[in-house]
């Protein structure tokens, strides 16, 4: 019996024994640990540096920043003309723009606290550092950019902004769809209701939080009265970066010119040799040309290659520029508030040349578009105009292939009647380019 008895004492110590080195269940007694990620930005970590924010105000100068954070002016001066071979920043700090004043860390206990850089941010994209810790240095740098590939399928109510807004995706799509892509193909002020698209686009990001619209279309599909309109984007040249927009038998979808001079103009005048106005007498007072009405200030486009062969003031025509084409075509661009061209520069089609006005006889903000053909003006909307450049017959071959697989993702993508509105940042994600 206490043989017995001493058996059992000695099992149940080697029992206790063997439960005091059984680990913790990991999952359930054991935290995870949180490794918190240091935070770098502009190329500067948190960790070391204390980040002051602020925006250049009316009467700031680089001089005024510096000196109102402890920086003496002979070093200021030091700065500026260490700079200005990199980046003048005497003169080119602009209003409203963000700037970054960085103060090290292990200098934070001095009575008086002195930053070691200068940071102007040019864009949500580009800024310059001017750092001055020990030496003197300056240079420019680009925030990290990561483009999102997505696609988004829509049927028209009432008008494709409205479409796209109650997706949460950007207006920008609506532009590049009705000013890059199909121009020429659909009038997007009157579009159906029950037309309908799909859309392959990316989605541009800074610092993977900061969205800043659509960068590109892919590729698109649209239903518009009866017809079934593709479009691809294609590189025709890589050496200067040539992009275009083609159907799927290689057609360029533009034309050589394009149908307006300002991104969603509202044409507020057309051309019209009978024209009569109340002003005058209802005498006949004929308009060679076709207004396009816009706010002060919006940019005025090329509308085809071509070189400026007047950019000045004269009398009821105000600031215009005129650009020569070709032998057979002239255009002209009234009433603007400032040119951003000069006489004899050639100019590419899409390319900034002045912005929206009143200057000369108008009543309202607008561009008189005016188009000669032959030396005689005309209406541009009744002009059969030429295609772009075609697809060379090197690259057609290549093009198709290259389509193929895209067109069949566009035809799978199914059309979705309804969605519900999403924040553009939720929507899902295809593919991540970065």
């Amino acid at each position: 019996m206490q043989l017995r008895r001493l058996i059992a004492f000695t099992l149940l110590l080697v029992f206790v024994s063997a439960c005091k080195d059984v680990k913790p269940n990991e999952d359930t007694n054991e935290q995870p640990v949180v490794v918190k990620k240091e935070k770098v930005e502009f190329g500067f970590s948190e960790k070391h540096y204390e980040f002051k924010r602020d925006t250049i105000r009316k009467g700031d100068t680089f001089g005024i920043i510096l000196d109102r954070n402890h920086i003496g002016y002979p070093k200021i001066f030091q700065i500026a003309e260490k700079a200005k071979d990199t980046f003048d920043i005497a003169t080119k700090l602009q209003v409203g723009k963000p700037y970054t004043l960085l103060f090290p860390k292990e200098n934070l206990s001095d009575s008086i606290k002195k930053p070691s850089a200068f940071i102007y941010q040019q864009s949500l994209e580009d800024y310059v550092v001017i750092d001055f810790k020990d030496s003197i240095q300056t240079y420019k740098g680009k925030k990290p950019i990561k483009y999102v590939e997505k696609t988004a399928t829509g049927v028209i109510k009432n008008n494709i902004s409205e479409t796209l807004e109650e997706k949460g995706i950007s207006y920008k799509l609506a532009y590049i769809l009705a000013d890059d892509i199909y121009a020429w193909t659909i009038d997007f002020r009157r579009l159906q209701p029950g037309d309908r698209f799909k859309v392959i686009y990316t989605d541009k990001y800074i610092n993977d939080s900061i969205y800043t619209g659509v960068h590109d279309v892919k590729a698109a599909y649209f239903e518009h009265n009866g017809d079934s309109l593709y479009a691809f984007e294609f590189v025709t040249d890589s050496i200067k970066g040539i992009r275009d927009y083609f159907n799927e038998e290689a057609k360029n979808m533009r034309r050589a010119f394009l149908k307006s001079p300002v991104k969603f103009g509202r044409v507020s005048s057309r051309y019209n040799l009978k024209r009569r106005i109340a002003y005058y007498g209802y005498k006949i007072r004929p308009h060679k040309g076709t207004d396009f009405a816009a706010p002060i200030g919006t940019p005025i486009m090329a509308t085809a290659n071509g070189t400026v062969i007047e950019s000045t003031r004269r009398g009821g025509n105000g600031k215009y520029v005129k650009i020569r084409h070709n032998d057979t075509y002239t255009t002209q661009y009234l009433h603007m508030s400032k040119q951003a061209v000069k006489k004899g520069q050639f100019v590419k089609q899409g390319d900034v040349i002045g912005y929206v006005g009143m200057t000369g006889n108008t009543g309202g903000p607008h561009v008189c578009y005016r188009f000669w053909k032959n030396g005689r003006q005309v209406d541009p909307f009744k002009q059969k105009l030429p295609q772009a450049e075609p697809i060379g017959d090197s690259l057609k071959v290549k093009y198709l292939e290259h389509v193929k697989p895209i067109k069949k993702r566009l035809d799978d993508i199914f059309f979705l009647q309804a969605e519900p509105k999403e924040k553009v940042n939720t929507i899902t994600e295809d593919q991540s380019i970065q």
